[in-house]
């Protein structure tokens, strides 16, 4: 073979391979170019418990700049009033009244009842856009080992499997993938939750990645860190003499442990925000930042003192606004203008199908979710006709939101055709007044609505059998 015939052999050779790989390459840098998505989910955080949402007695500064730099939602709805079925809601894009997970279903000696094997969730659906995603904090949507373990989905975890080890900020253990890390008991497990998450995104900041952070901050037991904790005890000396008792741990001035605990969160937040700038990807991530329901009253948590509910009725494990509406703050860079402030009603089943769409995957067809991108991004907005709820513990209920009325339906396990309040949160936000007798019309439609939005589920029953 001559000289020339091998350099012309050469280059076609050069030429096809990279027609070959020229797609692939196309498609590797359009993975690159996809934003990553941090979703920060606090545990049991209030409407009023930040500082951008109305909080006056302390101040939330790193969470603020989510809303000061992107956008602040007044009418978004978690998945549920309690941890599982929230979480449930947020993972799959259904709501309670279609999804596997409905209560707290307790199994020993560790964990959550299981979703069934095959569940497709958020990060089941962004690997296929060639995202790597990882869980840091709280999973409780099935037991080590189980079918619905958090590794069957993400490619990393750290942090709690069981809602029920989360009772207590210093656990004997976390889980980091399908390792048991044995602890001290001593240690302050959400510091150790940050770090595993700001690990994760260094390490996996040259390719797109879903940051799940359902951190257990400010869940009882009333645990917070030391010097933080002491600051606000000599700020609120009032409640000196109160003894917080949950899980069986014992807090003295339990009141002031409230606001150290979100100090830290917060703290947290901003070290997030610092990481992705220092890393060169602050433009290219998505922030999120929620909370799983409403505000608690246990381990001698006082949320009246601290207006934890805002101007709303209830608190967790209520179906009133209170339990269900919760601060909602969204931040992106040059995609989100700064200083929004949206009212369009969304909810937590609604994040599977946004961020479908943000990553270019397809969403599944049969989820309750509409994505939010087009509000995110200030364009025009699919609405909700209604979102539904349903809770099985506290005799069974049920609530609707469509427009501005809001139907409550209360000890539905003894009685399905139970009597309807009905809410204008328009003029009522606080759910003052039942105007059900005023409205038969829309009280007949609601009564319709509690049959078509649900289906029956046997493990969580919402109706005597």
């Amino acid at each position: 073979m001559t000289q020339e015939s091998f350099t012309r052999r050469r280059l076609l050779t050069t030429l096809f391979i990279g027609l070959f790989l020229f797609p692939l390459n196309l498609l590797a840098a359009e993975a690159k170019r996809r934003p990553n998505i941090v979703y920060i989910l606090a545990d049991d955080l209030g409407y009023g418990d930040l500082s951008c949402y109305g909080q006056r007695k302390f101040r939330t500064p790193h969470i603020d700049r989510l809303a000061a730099e992107g956008m602040k939602f007044t009418q978004h709805y978690s998945g549920s009033t309690v941890c599982a079925p929230s979480r449930c809601a947020l993972m799959t894009g259904l709501h309670t009244g279609h999804a596997q997970v409905r209560g707290n279903r307790e199994v020993k000696p560790e964990g959550q009842a299981p979703m069934r094997p095959g569940t497709v969730t958020i990060p089941t659906l962004l690997r296929r856009a060639g995202y790597v995603s990882g869980m840091f904090g709280k999973w409780g949507l099935g037991a080590p080992g189980s079918d619905s373990d958090p590794t069957v989905f993400f490619d990393e975890v750290y942090g709690y499997n069981c809602q029920r080890q989360a009772h207590t900020f210093y656990p004997k253990h976390l889980w980091h993938n399908r390792t048991k890390v044995a602890l001290d008991g001593q240690t302050y497990s959400h510091d150790l939750i940050l770090k595993a998450a700001k690990d994760f995104i260094r390490a996996n900041r040259h390719s797109p990645f879903f940051c799940y952070m359902p951190v257990t901050i400010p869940h009882a037991a009333m645990h917070a860190p030391k010097d933080l904790h002491d600051k606000y005890r000599k700020r609120f000396p009032r409640f000196e003499e109160r003894i917080g008792k949950y899980a069986g741990t014992d807090v003295q001035n339990p009141v002031a442990a409230f606001p150290a605990m979100v100090e830290h969160l917060d703290g947290g937040v901003g070290e997030i925000l610092s990481l992705l700038k220092e890393l060169g990807i602050d433009d290219n991530t998505l922030v999120m930042f929620s909370s799983d329901n409403g505000p608690h009253r246990e381990g001698g948590h006082l949320p009246e003192f601290w207006d934890s509910n805002g101007p709303l009725r209830g608190i967790k494990r209520d179906l009133y606004e209170g339990g269900i509406r919760v601060p909602f703050l969204a931040r992106w860079p040059g995609k989100i203008e700064a200083g929004q402030t949206s009212d369009h009603i969304s909810a937590f089943w609604d994040m599977l199908p946004t961020f479908c769409e943000i990553a270019g995957v397809p969403s599944p067809d049969d989820v309750d979710g509409i994505s939010i991108l087009p509000t995110l991004l200030g364009k025009r907005q699919r609405k909700h006709d209604y979102l539904y709820w349903e809770f099985t513990e506290g005799g069974g209920k049920q609530a609707i939101r469509k427009g501005n009325f809001k139907a409550v339906r209360l000890n539905v396990s003894k009685n399905p055709d139970a009597e309807i309040e009905l809410y204008d949160l328009a003029n009522d936000l606080g759910e003052t007044k039942n105007i059900a007798s005023q409205y038969p019309d829309a009280v007949r439609a609601m009564e319709r609505l509690f049959k078509k939005a649900r289906t029956d589920s046997s493990i969580f029953p919402l109706y005597k059998q």
